[in-house]
């Protein structure tokens, strides 16, 4: 994310989605992934040579520029963020808490032994639980901090820890990414508007591993083309996961994703991947939701997130000043869902359900 110093560069502040291409290890600085243009405050990635040979339209442009795109809606504006919520002594934090340093993309992939994939099973279920919650709230007039106070609690009541608190300095519990809000969006006192859709994108620390998903909510009553996309993403995601087994090839994942959102001409943001996780918050593999050449298979035992973010306009992502929130260029409306998922044997198990 962008950072508030002189240089203006991106720095690695990224939660559940974070930028990345598959040739970068993971001694490298995360911000070295992005380029930033301090006039626009346009956030855009740093291409390797395998990608060099697609075309300006994967990563700059409007898959809808021909599209009307909904002028009623007013535009995000920040709202006021409360203090920092507490957590309980005795519960375990996650190593990037006590260092406070962003941590980078570790290598190697996420890998379990038999014990470790009841510990994710554990901590997908407690994070599906609290997104399935958190989704009951969802309604005009409630407050997005509300929202990350009830988030907050319900996680700390269970032994465990808000992942996103304090990574790379995010101050909340969770995310809650309104209408054009690509992702990351901080929870604040803006209220929640009939006719909103909203992300929320939980994560939870328990027993040393981390379980991470979201889904996108309707609030209140939602037009057609609001709905329409988030469907249309959700369809994105199972379709991901139905191609997941031992041997797949990775980049499957987002011949799939895109192949779909082509459908309806739906834009897929680029910048924003899916990971590695478990005992790390991001770990390899580093999965694109659009076409690519990227090497890597998948492996049983191995744990990873899929979580497409599709647009009704324009892909392109546009930073705010709190470094965090991330929106539409054109102010489209965009969507998102994931899992954490495991490679078993014969196929797939997605963590993240109830």
């Amino acid at each position: 994310m962008v950072s508030a110093s002189a240089m203006r560069v991106v720095q690695p502040t990224i939660l559940s989605t974070f930028v990345g291409n598959r040739l970068l290890q993971s001694a490298q600085p995360l911000h070295q992934l992005f380029s930033y243009n301090p006039g626009s405050k346009h956030v855009s990635m740093q291409l390797s040579k395998r990608f060099s040979g697609l075309t300006n339209l994967l990563f700059n442009g409007s898959r809808n520029a021909d599209k009307v795109l909904n002028t009623k809606r007013k535009r995000l504006r920040p709202g006021k963020i409360s203090p920092h919520r507490p957590v309980p002594d005795h519960i375990p934090k996650p190593p990037y808490v006590k260092s406070k340093k962003p941590p980078g993309i570790a290598s190697g992939p996420e890998v379990h032994d038999e014990k470790g994939i009841e510990c994710m099973r554990a901590s997908g279920r407690l994070a599906a639980q609290v997104l399935e919650f958190a989704g009951t709230l969802v309604k005009p007039g409630i407050k997005t901090d509300e929202i990350d106070q009830a988030v907050h609690q319900m996680i700390i009541d269970n032994g465990a820890y808000p992942s996103p608190l304090g990574y790379g300095g995010f101050p909340k519990s969770v995310c809650t990414s309104v209408n054009e809000c690509i992702c990351h969006g901080i929870p604040d006192s803006r209220a929640l508007e009939d006719g909103d859709i909203i992300n929320i994108d939980v994560t939870v620390y328990l027993n040393g591993y981390h379980g991470d998903t979201s889904a996108t909510f309707f609030c209140g009553d939602v037009d057609d083309e609001g709905r329409k996309l988030v469907q249309v993403t959700k369809e994105c995601l199972d379709k991901a996961i139905s191609i997941c087994a031992p041997g797949a090839e990775l980049k499957k994942i987002g011949k799939t994703i895109q192949e779909h959102a082509d459908k309806y001409r739906y834009g897929v943001v680029r910048q924003f991947v899916g990971h590695g996780v478990g005992r790390v918050f991001h770990a390899d593999p580093v999965v694109l939701h659009f076409r690519n050449n990227e090497s890597g298979r998948m492996v049983v035992n191995q744990t990873f997130t899929i979580e497409p973010m599709l647009t009704l306009g324009s892909f392109n992502p546009v930073m705010w000043d709190d470094n965090w929130t991330v929106v539409t260029e054109d102010g489209s409306l965009s969507a998102q869902f994931e899992h954490t998922i495991l490679i078993t044997e014969d196929g797939a198990e997605i963590l993240t359900r109830c």
